[in-house]
Order: structure tokens, then C-alpha cells, then sequence
């Protein structure tokens, strides 16, 4: 295939075959030029799918081309022909394919959206009937509707286009990677445990092995980012963060319980972030004498204080909380900093006092092995230290307000990962390098020549520390939270930076909840929470959420006791680690092929083991609140699950059951059929299942729970419409079917005759050894005044199933099965009822606008009332006296379509074992007895036998019967069976069958020829005369029944 752009191809009607012509109308976005390269085809730049380029096709333009394209596209020279009806795409006017128009559209990111998609509309293409029915036609455009497409006012593109300029002028606001990512991943992971805890994990770990710790909690952290990387680049990521990705993976049930919970773990970390900054105001004020209450209550009122000012400015907009984490991240980075620059400042006495002596080997070589005291060990250290390495979800968490949050949050995240662990390493080893472990603080504690020392490397530097070792003292890495400050060139740069990591953190913990709350009540996974999914502002902000979170962060604040929840919050946050690690694990076990993460450099085996890591860290943090944490995940999840939210998300759930599915059944096909396993697996030709439910409802009672039912349906007649109507009615006959609680399957044929599509179904339905084996058929209620055609059909689908060895079931009640009628009154008594309320509405609307009107508008009012008020009544009575008439008719058949839906009485199933069929007829009613609907219901045999051997024919039935373990009330031997039937029975057997004798032998022979080829099923002489002996038994038992 070539592409041309030469203009007199546009303008040809005539054009070659094997060629694509395409104008756009975005010329103007491509001011460059390629140079020509003689015969070489022109060069086209590269289209993507992105919010600037997705519904655009950019063509580069050969030198000379582009005017004469201009004065074309001006001019508006172009024949009918020359624009087809399906030309959607992007602000193209003209499409020929193959010298020919086409309704057939080129590929667009449009028509791959979800009905549902935010992005923009989705596109229809048109279906193969379309396209067929429009060749048939051959209906060429009107010049108004090529007027309106080449003004660029008709085209679903153009549609889309408006609406992303109307997005752009409302100034939302979307953030980078930088600003959105890495910004809010480094201010959550530099916490305070940078400052006042990883100098004693130093000196309880020692160098290295603390250095280990930082290690095992990066290796859980980016683990969870590598997967989190592949999750968030296989598709479109929405608000919702780490609730989105696991829901849209793992399916409702694990994104609903993680979601809650991780809402409410981070509306619980504002108030334990906000809780450490008043600890830390508390203590300033402490030191200075100048507390207002006493610690406890500063810590409240402080608490509250700074929880509200962080409210007004998440409320403010993510605007203004972005440039407070901007802010805030700067004063962490000079306090970081700080540190640094003052390791390398000349110490002093007072500092050398209290254990700082600036980098020293021998501190270096004394402080890299462990010295754990006060029951510490490396499980604990670690246990402490892994709350800071999290925080890796700050970004994710605001997906939604991302621009690009598919490259956005991978690249953040990663490199947040990657700056932090640089950063705590180095703090670890610079600090450990510096300060020894025990300090006195006393610059009189020096060593005095001649004077026995314990040989640490402070002795070496000049100072006796060896009284620590029997008493407790105030400095060194094991005994001073504040060393940090100590070692700092500007001491209070390290307090503002311990106040930067906390208030940082309590605003991403502040927009998280409510961010994440949202997306989960969006979702409509619980019924109850839909009030907090509303949006407000240009960004949709989560007002609702935001108040929820602060009236959670205030309880927590105001109990002030936050030792015991912090260790559920950290679990919670591992939970979901945990299965981040697992969607990611399983959507690779799966084996879809919509899993196809952009991110390459992950591995389905690592995921899994990032996700048991992260379950063994919880346990490590702390045992009974990892207990906590799965409980309540698991309560969800069962709640969830229960409540089915309407939900379809595509998930790798739902894509291994398939595989599952198919496993089953593969493995299925490797086993023998064997009598004892042997269940009815049945074809019930329902028609639509809503038309027959009585039908369906015995077909289920014997097949719930115990084998497969297939409710079958046959189109007959003209092949299109048919095949249109069966393919439109699928998924709305399967849902009925699942909505009423029928574990059945529909499937549906078209065909030449309702005979033709009985044999397809009964060859081809099921999968393996899941195939039908018996044919649920009801009785044919009009068989005396129906076309011999269809009674000739009905018996023929009898032969039909027994010549493919399935058994057959016939179901026969008093008013018959099929409720059509019924349901097309019922649903037209619903339309009556819609257009009622309808009225109503407008009416009420009419009178409300009316009634603003004055004195006049209120009399109008009155009267309009008083006239809908009849009108309302009237058309009440008209449906009143329809639904009486309709319920009147039509009374018996709907409690008949029913009856197998209520609890059956006492009473007997009747079973007429005449002849051994395989044992079908005693197995199916057996069946019926198992269910709670029929358990009060006996089975009463009847069987044939001999008049002088009833009692022995008795116990030969009773000991059949006990060998196969059913149960039964009676027996009743039919004596009489072989006597020949009497006159009236004889009688009524000739009147029944004469209609389709053929008496062949009362014609000669070429009329007999003739009316065997025109009736082939009707019954011949012959044919009467051959099955004499088995008519009198039937006729006999008619009479004795």
C-alpha cells in the first residue's frame, strides 16, 4: 500500500485502487517540512495516544503540496462521493480506502474505551450488518451533512476535542512527576525517624548491621515499586491510588477492604504526624518554662491548632498544598544538609563532652558491630526503623490529579526510593562514624596521664566515658534522641526540619484520605458511602472527605494515645503493600492478554516474593495487630463479597477463573464416565427462560447444585434479523438468569426450522464431559390443532435426541408453560406507568414555574392541579381496570409459572417404572426429594407384574430399590397390564391416530408413493400392524390409570 498527497488525487473521483487519501484539518499544528526525496513514499511523524495527540493524525508535507492542500481545504472542492457517514475520525472530512468509500473507520484509541471512560466518548464502529445493509443500500451523503463534517461540526472527534478545550479553560490543575511524585515520596519517607531515631538504631545495630536494616526495608519498599511501576503503566490509572490499582487487578472484593482501611489508616496518620509535631512545639516550650496547661493538654491544643491550618490549605486546593510540599521540602533539604556541613566543622569541648568528635576511624571500627541492650534485638530495631521507609504511596495516592500518571508514579516513586535510601545510609554511616555510643556530657570527664581507661576509642580521643557502663548517662548514639542537633552546624535548622517532616507528612496523609475515600465511594463498593463521593472545584475536590478525615484526625488527637494504633497503621499500610506485590503477581499468573505493563523490569515471582516479605513484616512489627489487620481485611472482603457490587473492571480475578475454568475442564475430558458419578446434565428448550420459569424452575430443582442446565432457544426465519435479535439478547437473557438466582446457561441458535436448531444445540452444546445427556422438553398442549408440520417437528426432536443418546424429559401442567402474553401486557402496563410519572413531573414543573408568577400564577395553579388531579385519577382507573381484566385472564397461568418456585406439601411423587430405561425415571424424582421444596413428598412406585405374584414382585421392587438406596413409600404392582384394553380404550386409540394415518393400503400404489413422500411421518398400515402387540398395554393402562 502508498500513501499519496498529491492534490489531484483529492480532487479525482477516479482515483487508483490500493491507496489511502487523507486530509486533516490540523494542518496547522505541522509548521515543518521534509525535503523531497524523489520516488521515496513521504515521511509521517509518529502519533500517540496521549491527552495533545490521541485524536489527531499529523501528515508531513512535501514542499509545493501544502498551499495547494490550502486552497483545496478553502475552497471546499469535493463531490458527495468523496465523504462517507462513518468518517469519525478526528476532524477528518475525507477518507477513501482503496480507491473506494468506505464505512470502515481507521484504528482510534476512541473505539477502545470503556462505555463508562472519563477520557472521553466512545466510539461505535460500525457493525458487519451495517456495513452490509449500507453496500446494499448504496446511499451516498447529503451536501448538508458534507457541509457540517468538512465545518468540523458533526464528527465524534471534534466532540471530544470541545470538550478537553472546555476542560483547559476551567484551569484544572495537574501536576508532574516532580511535584506530584517525588516531591510528596521523599517528604513521606524523610520522617522523624530521620532525625531522632537513626541515630539510635545506629547504636544499637551498629553500622553494619544497621545498614541492613535500611536495606531489608528498601528491598520490601521497591519491591512494591517495581510492582506498583508494572500495575500502573498496563492501562489508564484513575484517582484512587493504591485502592485503584489493586481494585482494577485483584477485582472489588480486595480493592473494597484494602481501600477502607487505607483511607482510614491515613486519616489516622495525620493525627499521629500531628501528634509527634506538638510532642516536639511541647518540648521547646518545656524547656523555656512556658507551658500553658501541662503536656498532655498542649499537646491537644497544639495538635488542633495545626490540624486545622493543614485543613484550610488541603481545602484551598491542590494547588496550595502542592506549594506547601514544595516549601516544607526545602527547609528538610537545607536541615539535611545541615547535618552534613556540620560533621565536617571543627567540634568543641562541650561537643566532644557529649560524644561528637568529628569522623574518626576508631569510632568508625567501635560503632560498626551491634551492642543491643535493654532486650533490643536486630527484629525489634528493624520494627522500629520500617515506618520510615514508608510512604512510597504519596504519589500514587493523587493519581488523579496527575498529568501523566501512567509514567508519573514509576518514575517517582523509584527515584524517591532511590534519593531517601541514599540519604538514610549516609545519615547512618556519618553519624556512626562521628559520635560514640555513651557520652557524660561532663568536659571534666577527660583522661589524665597515668590513669587506667577502658580502652574505647574516646579514651584514645582524650575522654573517660567508663562510669556509663555502671551508670546511666545522657549522651551518645544509645542515650540522646537529639544528636542530629548536636552534630548540626545550626542546631535549630535540624527542629525546623523535624517540623518540615512532620507536618509534610500530615498533609499528604490529609489529601490521601479523602482522595483515596472518594474513588472508593465513586465506585459504589459500599451502598452506604455514595454521599462522600461527591467533588467540588475545578480539581473535584473531596470536601466531604476532607471533614470526615479531620473529625477522625481530631478523636485520635484529642485521645493523645497513639503507642498502640501506630502499630495497626503501619500493618495497614504493609496490607497493602502486600497486595500491590500480589496483583501484580497474579495478573502475570493469569496470562491475559490485556496484561501488558509498559514498565518491562519486573518478574511475577519477585512480586510474590515481595508480597510474603511484606506479610512476614507485619508479623514482624508487631504480631497481634498483624492479626488485627487481617481480620478486619477479611471481613471486608467476606462483606464484599456478599453485596456483588455491579462492578466490571476486567480484573486478573476474573481472568483466572477463566483459566481455572478451562484447566477443570481440560482435565475434566482425562476422566472416565462411571455409572455412581453419572448426573442429569440438561438441554431445557425454554425459549427465552423468562417466557417458560416453570420450565426452567423443575429443570433447576433436579439440576442445582448437581449438574449442568442449558436453557436453549431457537430463531427461525429470515437469517439477518434473526441472527440480530439472538446476538441482542444474550447478555440480557444470561442476566436474567443470574439476577434470579438460576445456575444455568443460555444459549441460542438460528435456523431454517425450530427442528434444524434442536439438533445443532443437542450436537454441539457443552464443553468435554460437561455435555448435555438429557432433553427437558415441554409438552405440546395443542398437538391435536396444530400444522402437522410442527407436530411432525416435535416428535422428531423426541427421535432426534434418543438417535444422539440423550434422555428424554417431557413436563406437562395444567395451563401450560408459556407466560409471553402475560409478560408483553405486563410490559406495557409499565410503559403506561412511566409516561404517567412523566406527565406528572412535567406537569408539577409547569405548575412550579407558574407559581413564581403571582396571584394569577397561583389560580392557574389550582386549576392545573385540579385538571391532573382527573386526569391522574382516570388514567389510575384505566389501569386499574386493565390490571383486574389482565389478572382475571390470566390468573391461573401466572400462579402455574410459579409453582415450582413454592415449598410442595405433603403428598406423592408418582413414578410409573413400567420398563427398565436405565434407571432415569427413578433417578430424577429421587432427586426432587433432596430439595427443601419437595423433602415432605413420597416416592409411590408403580411398576408391572403378575396377578398370582404380586407380594413377589413386591419384594423384588423393595430389594432393587434398597440396593440403589432410595427411598419410597409404596409399591403398587399393575396386574392387568398385558389383558388387552377394552372397547372404549380401543375407541379412543383410533379416533386419536386417525388424523395421521395414511391408509396407503386403501390407495393405489402411486397415490400411496406419493403421500409417503409428501408425509413420510404420517403412519403407514404396515407400520400399525407391526407395533399391534405393544398398542393394547398402552391402551389398557390409559383405562387402568
Amino acid at each position: 500500500m502508498s500513501m499519496n498527497n498529491a492534490p489531484n488525487v483529492f480532487l479525482d473521483p477516479n482515483a487508483n485502487r490500493f491507496q489511502v487519501n487523507i486530509i486533516n484539518e490540523d494542518h496547522d499544528n505541522n509548521e515543518t517540512t521534509q525535503e523531497d526525496v524523489g520516488s521515496d513514499p513521504p515521511h509521517y511523524e509518529e502519533t500517540s495516544f496521549t491527552d495533545e495527540t490521541h485524536n489527531r493524525l499529523r501528515i508531513s508535507y512535501r514542499p509545493g503540496k501544502r498551499e495547494l492542500y490550502d486552497n483545496f481545504r478553502q475552497n471546499g472542492e469535493k463531490t458527495e462521493a468523496s465523504l462517507h457517514p462513518y468518517d469519525t475520525h478526528s476532524k477528518m472530512y475525507y477518507l477513501q480506502t482503496f480507491g473506494h468509500n468506505t464505512m470502515d473507520p481507521v484504528p482510534k484509541i476512541d473505539y477502545y474505551r470503556n462505555t463508562g471512560s472519563i477520557s472521553g466518548n466512545k466510539l461505535n464502529r460500525p457493525s458487519l450488518l451495517e456495513i452490509h445493509e449500507q453496500l446494499a443500500k448504496n446511499i451516498a451523503v447529503s451536501t448538508g451533512s458534507v457541509e457540517r463534517v468538512a465545518n468540523g461540526e458533526s464528527t465524534a472527534g471534534d466532540e471530544t476535542a470541545v470538550s478537553k478545550e472546555e476542560e483547559n479553560k476551567t484551569g484544572l490543575v495537574k501536576f508532574g512527576w516532580v511535584k506530584g511524585v517525588l516531591v510528596r515520596c521523599m517528604l513521606n519517607i524523610w520522617g522523624v525517624m530521620l532525625f531522632i531515631r537513626l541515630s539510635w538504631i545506629v547504636g544499637q545495630a551498629g553500622i553494619g548491621l544497621g545498614v541492613i536494616v535500611i536495606a531489608l526495608s528498601v528491598v520490601v519498599t521497591t519491591l512494591t515499586g517495581i510492582s506498583m511501576s508494572a500495575i500502573c503503566t498496563n492501562g489508564v490509572v484513575r484517582g484512587g491510588g493504591a485502592y485503584y490499582l489493586i481494585s482494577r487487578s485483584l477485582g472489588p472484593e480486595f480493592g473494597g477492604s484494602i481501600g477502607l482501611i487505607f483511607a482510614f489508616a491515613n486519616a489516622v496518620a495525620v493525627a499521629m504526624y500531628v501528634v509527634g509535631f506538638a510532642e516536639t512545639v511541647v518540648e521547646l516550650l518545656k524547656e523555656s518554662d512556658t507551658l500553658m496547661v501541662d503536656e498532655s493538654n498542649d499537646i491537644r491544643i497544639i495538635g488542633t491548632i495545626t490540624v486545622v491550618c493543614l485543613l484550610g490549605i488541603s481545602v484551598a486546593g491542590m494547588e496550595w498544598e502542592a506549594k506547601a510540599q514544595v516549601i516544607l521540602l526545602i527547609v528538610l533539604l537545607v536541615a539535611i544538609a545541615n547535618f552534613f556541613i556540620g560533621t565536617v566543622i571543627p567540634t568543641n569541648t562541650e561537643k566532644k563532652a557529649r560524644g561528637f568528635f568529628n569522623y574518626q576511624g576508631s569510632i568508625f571500627a567501635e560503632n560498626f558491630g551491634p551492642d543491643f541492650r535493654s532486650g533490643e534485638g536486630f527484629f525489634s530495631v528493624f520494627a522500629i526503623f520500617f515506618p520510615a521507609a514508608t510512604g512510597i504511596l504519596a504519589g500514587a495516592n493523587i493519581s488523579g490529579d496527575l498529568k501523566d500518571p501512567q509514567s508519573a508514579i514509576p518514575q517517582g516513586t523509584m527515584l524517591a526510593i532511590l534519593i531517601t535510601t541514599v540519604t538514610y545510609i549516609a545519615v547512618a554511616i556519618c553519624v556512626g562514624s562521628c559520635v560514640v555510643r555513651d557520652a557524660t556530657g561532663n568536659v571534666n570527664d577527660t583522661v589524665v596521664p597515668g590513669m587506667s581507661c577502658n580502652g574505647s576509642s574516646a579514651c584514645g580521643l582524650g575522654y573517660d566515658f567508663s562510669r556509663c557502663a555502671s551508670q546511666p548517662c545522657d549522651y551518645g548514639l544509645m542515650n540522646n534522641f537529639q544528636v542530629m542537633s548536636m552534630v548540626s552546624g545550626f542546631g535549630p535548622l535540624i527542629t525546623a526540619g523535624i517540623f518540615s517532616a512532620t507536618l509534610s507528612s500530615a498533609l499528604a496523609s490529609l489529601v490521601s484520605a479523602p482522595k483515596v475515600f472518594q474513588a472508593l465511594c465513586k465506585d459504589n463498593v459500599y451502598k452506604g458511602l455514595e454521599f462522600f463521593a461527591k467533588g467540588y472545584g475545578k480539581n473535584n475536590e473531596p470536601i466531604r472527605g476532607y471533614v470526615l478525615t479531620f473529625v477522625i484526625a481530631m478523636a485520635f488527637i484529642l485521645i493523645a494515645e497513639l503507642n498502640t494504633i501506630a502499630p495497626i497503621i503501619s500493618n495497614f499500610f504493609l496490607a497493602s503493600y502486600a497486595l500491590i506485590n500480589f496483583s501484580c503477581f497474579h495478573a502475570s499468573y493469569a496470562k491475559s492478554p490485556g496484561w501488558r505493563p509498559a514498565f518491562r523490569y519486573y518478574n511475577m515471582w519477585v512480586s510474590l516474593f515481595g508480597a510474603l516479605l511484606c506479610c512476614g513484616v507485619m508479623f514482624v512489627i508487631n504480631w497481634w495487630a498483624a492479626l488485627i489487620t487481617y481480620a478486619i481485611e477479611f471481613f471486608l472482603y467476606i462483606y464484599v463479597t456478599y453485596k456483588k457490587p455491579e462492578v466490571n473492571w476486567g480484573s486478573s480475578t476474573q481472568a483466572l477463573y477463566f483459566v481455572n475454568a478451562l484447566d477443570s475442564a481440560l482435565a475434566l475430558t482425562t476422566v472416565e464416565d462411571h455409572v455412581k458419578n453419572f448426573r442429569p446434565q440438561c438441554l431445557a428448550l425454554t425459549g427465552a427462560p423468562m417466557v417458560r420459569p416453570a420450565l426452567l424452575d423443575i429443570t433447576h430443582t433436579f439440576t442445582k447444585n448437581n449438574g449442568l442446565c442449558i436453557c436453549c432457544e431457537v430463531y427461525t426465519g429470515p437469517r439477518k434479523l434473526c441472527v440480530k435479535e439472538m446476538n441482542s439478547g444474550m447478555e440480557k437473557k444470561q442476566a436474567w438468569l443470574t439476577k434470579n438466582k438460576r445456575k444455568a446457561f443460555y444459549a441460542a441458535v438460528a435456523a431454517d426450522s425450530f427442528r434444524d436448531g434442536v439438533k445443532s444445540l443437542l450436537q454441539a452444546s457443552g464443553l468435554g464431559r460437561m455435555k448435555p445427556n438429557t432433553l427437558v422438553i415441554g409438552f405440546k398442549k395443542d398437538w391435536r390443532s396444530a400444522p402437522a408440520t410442527q407436530v411432525e417437528n416435535y416428535v422428531g426432536i423426541i427421535h432426534d435426541a434418543f438417535d444422539f443418546e440423550l434422555g428424554v424429559i417431557i413436563i406437562r401442567i395444567s395451563q401450560g408453560f408459556d407466560i409471553s402474553q402475560v409478560l408483553q401486557v405486563q410490559e406495557e402496563l409499565e410503559k403506561l406507568e412511566q409516561e404517567r410519572l412523566a406527565l406528572e413531573a412535567t406537569i408539577k414543573e409547569n405548575d412550579f414555574e407558574e407559581g413564581k408568577r403571582g396571584i394569577c400564577g397561583f389560580f392557574k395553579k389550582a386549576s392545573s392541579l385540579n385538571i391532573s388531579k382527573h386526569e391522574t385519577k382516570k388514567e389510575s382507573t384505566i389501569n386499574t381496570i386493565q390490571s383486574m381484566h389482565v389478572g382475571e385472564f390470566n390468573q391461573r397461568l401466572l400462579e402455574a409459572s410459579t409453582q415450582f418456585k413454592k415449598k410442595q406439601g405433603k403428598g406423592t411423587i408418582d413414578i410409573w417404572w413400567l420398563f427398565d430405561d436405565g434407571g432415569l425415571t427413578i433417578l430424577i424424582p429421587y432427586i426432587l426429594t433432596l430439595r427443601k421444596k419437595w423433602k415432605n413428598c413420597k416416592l409411590r412406585i408403580f411398576t408391572g407384574g403378575k396377578v398370582n405374584r404380586i407380594e413377589e414382585e413386591k419384594l423384588v421392587m423393595a430389594s432393587l430399590l434398597s440396593k440403589f438406596r432410595i427411598k419410597f413409600a409404596d409399591i403398587n404392582i399393575i396386574c392387568d397390564i398385558n389383558i388387552k384394553p377394552n372397547k372404549e380404550s380401543w375407541k379412543f386409540f383410533e379416533e386419536m391416530i386417525e388424523p395421521y394415518r395414511l391408509h396407503e393400503s386403501c390407495k393405489d400404489i402411486t397415490t400411496a408413493e406419493k403421500l409417503k413422500r409428501e408425509a413420510p411421518w404420517k403412519i403407514t398400515d404396515a407400520e400399525l400392524e407391526a407395533f399391534k402387540e405393544k398398542e393394547p398395554p398402552c391402551g389398557k393402562k390409559r383405562s387402568s390409570v
